[in-house]
This record gives C-alpha cells, sequence and structure tokens, in this order.
C-alpha cells in the first residue's frame, strides 16, 4: 500500500474513503480524539504516519512544525463539510507526491 496519512479529528471521516491507494486512518480510529496537536504529531509520527491531514489553520502558528519528521496536509475548502473536502481529493492526491516534512502544504480549490 501506498503512504500512511493520518485524519486530524477535525476532517470527516468520510473522506478517508476518497483517499485511494493509501493507508488512511482517523485520529479517533487510532483512540487519539482529544489529544493536542503537539501530542498527535508526535504519537503520528512514533507510529510510522508520513502525512497529517487537517482543516486547521492554524496549525503552523500553533506548533514547531519542523521538529516533527511528518509532512502537513491543511485542507482549504469552502467549508469543512464532507462535499466541500471531497472536491479538494484531486489536489490532495498530489500533493502526497511531494512530501515536505516539518512544513505545511495547503490545498484549496484555486
Amino acid at each position: 500500500m501506498g503512504l500512511k496519512l493520518l485524519l486530524d479529528e477535525c476532517v470527516d471521516r468520510r473522506l478517508a474513503q476518497a483517499i485511494t491507494g493509501h493507508d488512511v486512518k482517523t485520529a479517533p480510529q487510532m483512540g487519539w480524539a482529544g489529544l493536542r496537536n503537539g501530542v498527535l504529531l508526535g504519537k503520528a509520527v512514533e507510529e510510522g504516519f508520513d502525512f497529517f491531514v487537517t482543516v486547521d489553520r492554524n496549525l503552523s502558528f500553533q506548533q514547531p512544525l519542523e521538529k516533527y519528521p511528518i509532512s502537513v496536509v491543511v485542507l482549504h475548502g469552502k467549508s469543512n463539510r464532507i462535499e466541500d473536502l471531497l472536491s479538494l481529493t484531486p489536489q490532495l492526491l498530489r500533493a502526497l507526491q511531494f512530501p515536505k516534512t516539518g512544513q505545511v502544504v495547503h490545498v484549496t480549490n484555486e
């Protein structure tokens, strides 16, 4: 299987079904619901995740991402509704081809 992705709990879990060819888990599936972002990123690294996918646009201001050997993707949909997130799937799949460890990649429809 492809890359290992962790969806933040603020991302609709149904998005996982659209990310084909990769091993996608949600924070709640891993038993990590309610963890703060720093702890969550640390757990994701420990478990070997390649990407952390979120809709939290403030994450890069709240965490020193360069200290985590994981790529972070922030989805910028019109809203956090599943329909709007699904429209970002092609751009998300493209972003997965170019990991940027310790950095944020912003995925938009623009």
